[in-house]
């Protein structure tokens, strides 16, 4: 009878929920504690549940499950926590990927680290992606292969056992005590990843994480088509999408926008692509710099996610190191780039560079020649010989409009590579899916990259290559139309609030092409120690914000977000870009975002009425 109401509850839910459930890919961080992702939006689902309240206004009353779908979504708890009631598990014991090799990866992370033994099972086929010998050899995990013939077969083990399972069935799961990790592979939709018993609950939060960092949930309309295969007790039903017409318009379109003429790569998210990149990179070297150890040089104020993912897969890795780059405030990226360089060569390490341009948060783009020069400059280990020159990865989320690869552009003479977050504009905020680009001079590595996006499953999902096949060709534009206000709004409030110091690109890096539509904003505070200005800053920036978003709420949110179609977007770096940045590192500052479609003089208005009453 319980499961009938789940069921039958879960299907009304479907045909009620609020349509942001299926289409937002952020959401406001006002309604949004990290420190409860999941569990905040179930409990109170689960009080609608045993009420039997379906209505859509009380579902969008719901608080956020996660602050941004790469992470989850509501769909995806809701997903979990059906099946999990239906088979008698709890709710966090039960978790989605948009890979199907993810959540294999996500365990073997955690033994590797645990130094514990791992056998996988599997009774049909594994993915054809699947590659043990190059997941042992790159990655350094750890585990034995076995095909069985029945899962009920499957006996106890001195270590974890997963076993994998390809089904249509969103509903069955294998009943033995033996398997720790059940990962059941679905189509095209991903992965379900089960956690049974309670020996095995520790996992689970590392698990989460690997899902955070180096992929995605499934997706909310992936989701979807599984919600509904549960509720109607039918297979699960491959959907027809014209993915190779708009795969091939939309890596047409970013060499078009790039300026390059090598294939790119679309992956299903930002950090999915960057985790491509590292991993890439690391077998390339593998392969071509053998016993030389890897230096990952990162920015240390940098996006958190970039920041914690290198540092995560350095973790697991003897030979690869991050080496930290100073580039913000008093620290100039060219300089620095010298003395880390310097000091890697010196070591007859391999260098790979990982750098926003322009910098987030404080918007500041390096003088490009110099670091050309920086980049190309031959050094020598202290032995004498030729040192490995690096490799530059271009995060350059902020700007993809401008052309750093293409022939005779500043990054084309050396071995460089540009990424972008495609949940920012070449998407419009409609969906998280992310890509890459290589010069002339990185053929063999974009191979490589290729190779570990595969591996992982991580290739862009068939809504997301639709999704950017409609939006990209309109991305130029909208950066120009949202740069136009941006800059008004800057020079508004530099006009009305002249001690606020603010961090934007000046009108000559503009006309380079450096046209970005975020700025920082750093209030004037008072007090009489620095514990006491940091303070009333902080404060003065909530401060801030909540008006805006109160006063103006159909356009300003509260939220992490950049490069939408409409509104306009406010954060503090510290608490949510760079939530695992180390504390002397993060930046307490608001961020703004705007777009090319909002109310700008209302913005001016309700800033205005702010500094008359600071």
């Amino acid at each position: 009878m319980q499961n009938h109401n789940i069921l039958k509850y879960t299907k009304a839910v479907l045909e009620n929920m609020p349509i942001d459930w299926l289409n937002l890919t952020t959401h406001r961080l006002d309604i949004y504690n990290e420190k409860l992702a999941k569990t905040q939006f179930l409990d109170e689902f689960e009080i609608l549940f045993k009420e039997d309240n379906f209505n859509s206004e009380a579902l969008g009353e719901l608080p956020t499950a996660y602050d941004y779908i790469r992470l989850g979504h509501p769909l995806s708890c809701i997903l979990e926590w059906a099946i999990a009631n239906l088979h008698g598990f709890k709710p966090e014991q039960v978790i989605s990927f948009g890979s199907q090799t993810a959540p294999i990866l996500s365990i073997l992370r955690s033994n590797l680290l645990e130094n514990k033994k791992t056998q996988i099972l599997y009774s049909e086929e594994l993915p054809q992606f699947f590659d043990a010998d190059i997941i042992k050899k790159v990655y350094g995990y750890n585990f034995d292969l076995v095909k069985v013939d029945s899962p009920t077969a499957i006996l106890e083990f001195n270590g974890s056992t997963i076993y994998i399972s390809q089904q249509n069935d969103i509903s069955h799961i294998e009943s033995n005590a033996n398997i720790d990790f059940h990962i059941h592979l679905h189509a095209h939709l991903g992965s379900i990843l089960i956690v049974n018993g309670e020996q095995n609950d520790a996992y689970i939060s590392d698990i989460q994480h690997v899902r955070r960092r180096e992929t995605i949930a499934m997706t909310p309309s992936n989701c979807l088509v599984a919600l509904k295969a549960l509720t109607e007790h039918t297979s699960i039903k491959v959907q027809n999408s014209d993915i190779e017409t708009n795969k091939a318009a939309v890596l047409s379109l970013i060499k078009n926008i790039n300026g390059t003429t090598s294939q790119p790569l679309v992956g299903s998210s930002g950090l999915s692509i960057q985790y491509a990149i590292m991993m890439g990179l690391i077998d390339y070297s593998l392969e071509n710099h053998k016993g030389k150890p890897i230096k990952f040089v990162v920015p240390p104020n940098c996006y958190g996610g970039t920041n914690d993912q290198a540092r995560r897969v350095a973790a697991c890795l003897a030979n690869v190191e991050v080496v930290d780059l100073p580039v913000d405030g008093d620290n100039d990226m060219v300089q620095s780039l010298h003395t880390v360089l310097n000091k890697i060569a010196q070591d007859d390490a391999i260098p790979y560079i990982i750098a926003e341009i322009p910098t987030n948060p404080r918007v500041e783009v390096p003088d490009l020649q110099k670091l050309k020069e920086a980049l190309s400059l031959e050094r020598k280990t202290a032995s004498g010989s030729i040192a490995v020159d690096p490799v530059f990865i271009l995060d350059q989320t902020f700007c993809p409009n401008v052309q750093f690869l293409g022939e005779g552009e500043i990054l084309s003479t050396m071995r460089a590579i540009s990424y972008a977050s495609g949940s920012k504009f070449p998407s419009g905020g409609k969906c998280t899916a992310g890509y890459v680009v290589g010069n002339a001079k990185v053929d063999a590595i974009m191979n490589k990259i290729d190779l570990h996006l595969t591996l992982c499953d991580n290739e862009a999902t068939a809504l997301q290559y639709e999704i950017l096949s409609k939006q990209l060709p309109s991305m130029n534009q909208r950066i120009a139309d949202a740069y136009k206000n941006t800059r008004e709004f800057v020079n508004f409030i530099q006009d009305t609030l002249p001690e606020a110091k603010i961090n934007f690109v000046s009108e000559e890096l503009a006309a380079q092409g450096f046209t970005p539509s975020v700025f920082s904003l750093d209030l004037p505070t008072k007090g009489n120690t620095p514990e006491e200005k940091e303070t009333y800053k902080r404060a003065l920036n909530h401060r801030l914000i909540n008006l805006m978003i109160t006063e103006i709420p159909n356009e300003s949110k509260y939220c992490v977000s950049y490069g939408q179609l409409k509104g306009c977007y406010w954060t503090i770096p510290a608490t949510s870009t760079q939530g695992t940045t180390k504390e002397g590192d993060k930046d307490y500052i608001a961020r703004v975002a705007l777009s090319p479609d909002m109310d700008l003089e209302k913005h001016k208005a309700v800033f205005a009425d702010f500094v008359s009453k600071i």
